[in-house]
């Protein structure tokens, strides 16, 4: 895994810099929208807790992203999104995400979009307690623990309203992501169900 962080945020970058260098060529891959949403996050198994985000157990944060279309037709669009996130898991972890999703929307009337995506990344997972060591000289003294490399696989089921001309969105959205290899001697996999509710502003020339 002490591989794994560089390589997962050289191919995010590769991702976004080949968009940016297709967008330079054709305009067609052009960045076209940025994000930002306010989370929720629940340790739970796949799909065992949706009304609950709503309103217990919070583990609050915050995600910024941004996106382009590969290929639009009238009723659907295949789109790719880059995002930045941290969210705060009390008396477990404090999670820094780097990621990007691959997905489906299918554009119903009255500007409403319903989405479905894939996505994987990269996570610092710093641990929210506190480490010590023992010393023979010193005791017991604590160490610093800026965390450890963890991957991210997720699920997302997501719906959009347009609420301006422009063509500004608000969103809901149901993310279910599992992190890799939280603790491999005993539970190496770590599922998490997030709720994100935000809003998504167009990237005008």
């Amino acid at each position: 895994m002490k591989f794994f962080a560089p390589l997962m945020c050289f191919l995010l970058f590769s991702a976004s810099s080949f968009a940016q260098f297709q967008s330079d060529k054709t305009h067609k891959y052009k960045l076209n929208n940025w994000s930002i949403a306010f989370t929720n996050a629940h340790s739970q198994k796949p799909f065992g807790s949706f009304s609950r985000l709503f309103y217990t157990e919070w583990h609050p944060g915050i995600e910024i992203g941004t996106g382009f279309t590969w290929k639009t037709k009238p009723h659907h669009d295949w789109i790719q999104n880059f995002r930045l996130g941290y969210f705060y898991h009390q008396f477990i972890q404090h999670s820094i995400s780097l990621y990007t999703e691959s997905g489906y929307a299918y554009k119903f009337p009255c500007t409403i979009t319903a989405i479905a995506k894939l996505g994987i990344g990269y996570m610092q997972a710093i641990p929210d307690s506190r480490v010590f060591v023992f010393d023979n000289e010193k005791g017991y003294t604590r160490k610093n623990n800026l965390g450890r490399s963890q991957a991210i696989f997720n699920f997302n089921l997501a719906v959009q309203k347009q609420f301006s001309k422009q063509g500004s969105k608000i969103f809901l959205e149901y993310q279910q992501r599992l992190q890799v290899p939280f603790i491999p001697s005993y539970v190496p996999i770590l599922p998490y169900n997030i709720l994100m509710a935000g809003f998504i502003f167009p990237i005008h020339k």
